[in-house]
């Protein structure tokens, strides 16, 4: 029998879902649907591994981890063959993401000793005879949530590090790229065969939601904002703690000492990279009116030059979420409607699957094109007075998860000024392959940090532990103190608190 599902389009036939290619139909694969109740025994499971796991202790999960990254590098053509069938992006680009995952995973392994070792903690005067040690202890079973615009460095950001922390994972790929999510499970499953450390579970939303409900210790999410208020929505029921990384809307400031040619470069592959669907994506630009000109002309001469299609030979591929194919056409037409020109592209850019580089200007800040996630390979250019101006109308978005800025004296004090949780100065998306700092954002873009030292303590109970080492000199926690100690207790606060510094 001929199907007539839409090319992209997830969709469940006899309780699989089916998986296809959004820019020629082609089936990737076919994965059964998780039930509520199937759902709730893969993380029963998950929980009774996560004691061998944990057993392991840190030098055998570091082992086993880095015979993991091993594997993925062997295979990153494969890996990267994958990604670009399910979810169209050019294979160039898939590779460039894989190996930045494979980065993390190296990372996670061979510092979650050094990060989360027991350690001896400075105590107080006021309590001189204890002694102060804090450790941080796994949380359980992780549920992971991934997207599906960076199905492999995204979520690995959350795996890896959990796993690196002693939990176990129990993995929901978005419904668009349940092969690569598929994939992943396997490949792991290779190196640790002896126990479902790492599980994936597939499905539509109504999974992720199942999952959420199923008893995990915490859910780290990536997706939408508002999926994400859904997800916290559903983990507030069992007071199931979340890490939540939604979208963006992020700005570029170029500032009038700025390098034009290397601030362009930057800016075309920084918005139009992966169709532009990246939650870091390059959605606004505000440069100063100095190189305002010199700058548009450049980003619009290297935008141009780019290539669109499926297959290789392609710099942009095809729109992933046909869907979303609708989101990126209202931007444009409110943009041009309020009185923005289309320096390239514009509503004829829109060719479904695909959509051509679109460079927008004049737009109103209160334009949907400015205000709201495009997720498409569009970009806003607006002319500004100087620095201060620029930060002050990229921080005025609700958005706040990444930016960047170009120029030389004043672009670190920028950088600083964003109301973002990360940024990069004279380069654009860098922190997302910098296994050693945290990722995460503010406002509408969520809460919580994957990555770096605060990744593997997101997925960690600190323990903090006091032990005695001698009698109590002032015997404050005691019914047995009598008012000579408390005179004692008045006494030593005044010595140790009551003087005020000195300026």
């Amino acid at each position: 029998m001929t199907s007539t599902r839409a090319a992209g389009v997830p969709v469940v036939e006899d309780g699989s879902l089916v998986s296809t290619n959004p820019a020629t139909g082609e089936e990737v694969g076919r994965f059964a649907v998780a039930s509520a109740d199937e759902v709730s025994r893969i993380v029963g499971r998950a929980r009774e591994a996560a004691v061998w796991w944990v057993g392991l202790g840190h030098a055998g999960r570091r082992a086993r981890l880095l015979r993991w990254r091993a594997l993925l590098a062997q295979r990153v053509e494969e890996a990267a063959a994958l990604i670009s069938r399910e979810g169209g992006k050019p294979t160039a680009e898939a590779i460039v993401e894989t190996v930045a995952a494979i980065d993390h995973v190296d990372w996670a392994a061979r510092n979650a000793h050094r990060v989360l070792r027991p350690r001896r903690v400075r105590g107080r005067m006021a309590l001189a005879e204890f002694s102060a040690h804090l450790e941080y202890q796994p949380m359980g079973v992780v549920g992971v949530i991934g997207p599906w615009n960076y199905p492999v460095i995204t979520p690995l950001g959350s795996i890896a590090y959990a796993l690196a922390a002693g939990n176990t994972v129990v993995f929901k790929p978005s419904e668009y790229t349940p092969a690569v999510g598929a994939w992943l499970e396997s490949t792991f499953a290779e190196v640790v065969p002896e126990q479902p450390v790492f599980q994936v579970v597939h499905g539509l939303g109504d999974v992720g939601a199942a999952l959420c409900r199923a008893g995990v210790h915490k859910v780290a999410f990536t997706g939408s904002t508002a999926t994400g208020k859904k997800v916290m929505a559903a983990c507030a029921e069992t007071l199931t703690p979340v890490l939540i990384e939604a979208g963006g809307k992020d700005a570029l400031i170029v500032d009038a000492d700025a390098d034009v040619a290397a601030a362009a470069e930057a800016c075309v592959w920084g918005a139009l990279t992966n169709a532009g669907q990246t939650c870091l994506a390059i959605e606004r630009v505000y440069a100063v009116s100095p190189v305002y000109d010199a700058f548009v002309a450049e980003v619009v001469r290297r935008a141009g030059a780019l290539t669109v299609g499926y297959g290789d030979g392609f710099d942009i591929g095809p729109i992933t979420m046909p869907k979303q194919v609708d989101v990126i056409r209202r931007h444009i037409d409110d943009a041009l409607a309020g009185g923005g020109r289309a320096v390239l592209g514009g509503r004829e850019a829109v060719e479904p699957p695909f959509v051509k580089p679109t460079i927008l200007v004049d737009v109103p800040e209160d334009s949907a094109a400015v205000t709201e996630e495009t997720f498409g390979p569009t970009l806003v250019i607006r002319k500004v007075a100087d620095v201060d101006e620029a930060v002050r109308l990229a921080n005025a978005s609700s958005y706040g998860l990444g930016g960047a800025v170009f120029g030389k004296r004043r672009a670190v004090a920028a950088a600083r000024r964003l109301r973002t949780g990360m940024a990069s100065v004279n380069s654009v998306i860098t922190f997302i392959g910098m296994s050693s700092l945290p990722f995460g954002g503010v406002g509408d873009s969520g809460f919580g940090r994957t990555h770096g030292d605060d990744g593997l303590r997101e997925f960690s109970r600190a323990k903090a532990i006091t032990t005695r080492r001698g009698p109590s000199a002032l015997k404050a926690m005691t019914f047995e103190r009598t008012p000579a100690h408390v005179a004692r207790i008045v006494k030593a606060v005044k010595l140790l608190y009551g003087r005020s510094p000195r300026p």
